[in-house]
């Protein structure tokens, strides 16, 4: 089965395809945000390269946040585009997900980390048993002190991953004890992950629903905060 895969929700763009446990080919461009115009080019060139059409694609996978607002949007629309115009299915899972698998099998905990501005951090905690990924702490919103504040509750050594290290690594590696910060190969989401994790899905005929799936953003964007905080103090 031949899944193309592809990532929009952090800084980096990034396609696979990836045919049953065979990663054919991948592409990550991780300089500044323009998914828009860099997308589909990507995923043309690379299919061209392996002498491929969207037509030999059997199904289609990424993740679908927390992450950039308007990366997960881009990203959620092109996905449907190219479902409903192959009829081929596809599968979104979180981008903290996709980011744990970059480390595959990793003793003790997986805390992946992206920056949600305003000192704020995606993150959730996964761990590996028996080689599959299980979720520990369900995605959510912290800031760095309220993460470290609950990983220095538990016994286990904590493995970090993610963006959100460039700014915070040094930070938790001196604040969380028997912890390690992910080589900067494995911080960026990539969709060979994400292609990994939705082909034992995808292979059982489990898929989205293009009318109902939606992005995860876990919190406002500062335009609907600002807009929230705007209409409050009109009616005050």
């Amino acid at each position: 089965m031949k899944i193309l895969s592809l990532d929009s929700a952090t800084q980096s763009a990034t396609c696979a395809l990836v045919e049953d446990n065979v990663l054919l080919g991948e592409v990550i461009i991780n300089h500044k945000l323009q998914h828009s115009i860099m997308l589909m080019p990507m995923i043309d060139e690379m299919l061209r390269s392996l002498s491929l059409t969207i037509d030999d694609v059997d199904g289609f996978a990424l993740s679908k946040g927390p992450g950039s607002f308007t990366g997960l949007r881009i990203g959620m629309a092109t996905i449907k585009g190219l479902s409903q115009s192959t009829g081929k299915p596809f599968l979104s899972l979180s981008t903290l997900e996709v980011l744990a698998h970059n480390l595959f099998n990793t003793k003790g905990l997986i805390c992946p980390v992206l920056d949600a501005l305003r000192g704020n951090l995606y993150t959730a905690l996964y761990t590996y048993e028996e080689g599959n990924l299980v979720e520990i702490m369900e995605p959510c919103v912290l800031n760095h002190k309220e993460l470290i504040e609950k990983l220095c509750t538990r016994e286990e050594s904590v493995t970090f991953v993610g963006e959100g290290t460039e700014k915070y690594g040094e930070i938790f590696k001196n604040s969380v004890p028997k912890s390690l910060i992910a080589p900067a190969p494995f911080n960026v989401v990539r969709a060979s992950s994400t292609a990994a994790l939705a082909l034992k899905h995808l292979s059982k005929g489990e898929s989205d629903n293009v009318f109902e799936s939606a992005p995860i953003y876990l919190m406002q964007s500062h335009a609907e905060a600002e807009y929230e905080r705007k209409s409050r103090g009109h009616h005050e």
